[in-house]
């Protein structure tokens, strides 16, 4: 049996790839996705020294890939000199185990390498719950690899033998703790939808930035907001949740808050673990799409962003298309995005570009979420106009004798507050025909 599996401590170094085209897929879509699975397999550390792109066309369940051929892309695999083979498809745990067993080396699966990731860059204690959670109900069908050492030792008795109590024991202990993991993750959701409910007093429209990994939707939010929220050239750089207060055109106020970054494939375990982070998009009233404009698979990331967002329920939400990078791009590379969607926006990040316009374009969203009303507000009565600038959003100003006359747009779930101050519409005169 292989060390690592009786030392699963070992950390593997030397990563193979394997990627898959399956007939179902797209023409060049293996190709794409095993590119994507370099750029995340070099994001946990490892070298890689090889890989291979394999047409598949029937599945086996032993192996997904049949005997021969995986026997084929083993040798190359030592002879490259890997310690760890990463397959881009979602193994069972019975494939990962006969695939280590075969080749004496540890194998994972795409799932793994994004649960290792998020593992990584998770900071606050909701994300550092949320991937403990996902890692755990991934990890408990396949605690057998850490045991397969002990399987010699098994005896006849009715208990059977050490490996299988340990084995029994361990899968109580994961039990255990996926449960405890729930009951706190539970709590921390609380907390923050009490923190939440405390911001949304002020009721102030809301709106998510959303979009593949990489995308540079931290960038975004960081030039719109003056906000210094963490922004790497890396893949899934932001995990939290981060909502920072926009100013508009017309001093109109809008919380935009950056999510963490889809990618196609993405665990069904996290899209679960990370509904209470990703729940921002869905009270958001409208969300802001980014897409790398200078991306050669831009509408293939287009195309996962939708998808996951339908998981979420939030597929019919506003959405306000964004092209990043706009700086780096051409004329080819516009053109391409407006066939994909006509009315999007071009923005730089970087450099400002486009900026005046997105804010403009989210104004205009947001207008119809708040009633154009006019006030006439007592002297005596300065804590009312105090709260209307909380509340809502003041165009004009004007102290006369007679009061403080306002004009703004307010949430219509306000008027309880405002109602006795407002001034009713003159009727209109009605126009009638003059004979002849």
């Amino acid at each position: 049996m292989a060390d690592f599996i009786a030392s699963p401590t070992a950390k593997p170094e030397r990563a193979f790839l394997i990627g898959v085209q399956t007939q179902k897929m797209p023409p060049g879509e293996g190709a794409e996705l095993l590119a994507e699975l370099q750029e995340l397999v070099e994001n946990l550390h490892l070298a890689i020294v090889g890989s291979a792109l394999i047409n598949l066309r029937v599945p086996v369940s032993a192996t997904l890939l049949g005997s021969g051929k995986t026997a084929e892309l083993i040798e190359q695999a030592k002879a490259a000199g890997a310690d760890v083979i990463v397959i881009d498809e979602a193994l069972t745990p019975g494939q990962q185990r006969n695939w280590e067993e075969l080749s004496g080396l540890a194998v994972i699966d795409r799932q793994e390498v994004i649960l290792e990731i998020f593992a990584d860059r998770a900071r606050t204690r909701e994300a550092i719950l949320q991937v403990a959670l996902a890692r755990m109900q991934y990890s408990l069908p396949r605690l057998t690899r850490a045991w397969t050492h002990l399987s010699r030792q098994r005896g006849a008795g009715s208990m059977g033998g050490e490996g299988e109590t340990q084995l029994e024991q361990d899968r109580r202990v994961v039990r255990d703790r996926i449960a405890h993991l729930k009951v706190e993750l539970a709590n921390v959701v609380l907390q923050r939808s009490v923190q939440r409910r405390k911001r949304l007093r002020v009721p102030l429209p809301t709106a998510a930035i959303v979009g593949y990994t990489n995308a540079g939707k931290s960038s975004l939010l960081n030039a719109l907001t003056g906000a210094h929220v963490l922004a790497e050239d890396k893949l899934f750089a932001t995990l939290d949740p981060t909502t920072r207060q926009l100013v508009l055109p017309g001093n109109e106020k809008l919380l935009v808050t950056d999510t963490v970054g889809f990618i196609r494939r993405l665990p069904h375990g996290l899209v679960e673990a990370f509904k209470a982070t990703l729940e921002e998009v869905i009270i958001a009233g409208f969300l802001i799409h980014v897409l790398d404009v200078t991306n050669p698979n831009f509408e293939q990331h287009h195309v996962t962003t939708l998808a996951v967002l339908a998981e979420l329920g939030a597929a019919d939400q506003p959405i306000l298309t964004v092209f990043n990078k706009v700086d780096l791009a051409d004329e080819a590379m516009r053109r391409r995005a407006l066939q994909l969607v006509p009315d999007a926006l071009f923005v730089s990040a970087r450099t400002g570009a486009g900026l005046d316009v997105l804010a403009g374009r989210c104004r205009e969203l947001i207008a119809g979420q708040f009633e154009p009303t006019t006030l006439l507000v007592p002297h005596d009565r300065y804590d009312v106009i105090a709260r209307l600038h909380q509340l809502g959003h003041i165009h004009e100003q004007e102290h006369a004798e007679d009061g403080v006359h306002i004009q703004g747009r307010f949430p219509a779930s306000q008027a309880g507050f405002f109602a006795p101050f407002v001034v009713p519409e003159k009727p209109k005169k009605a126009v009638t025909a003059r004979k002849r």
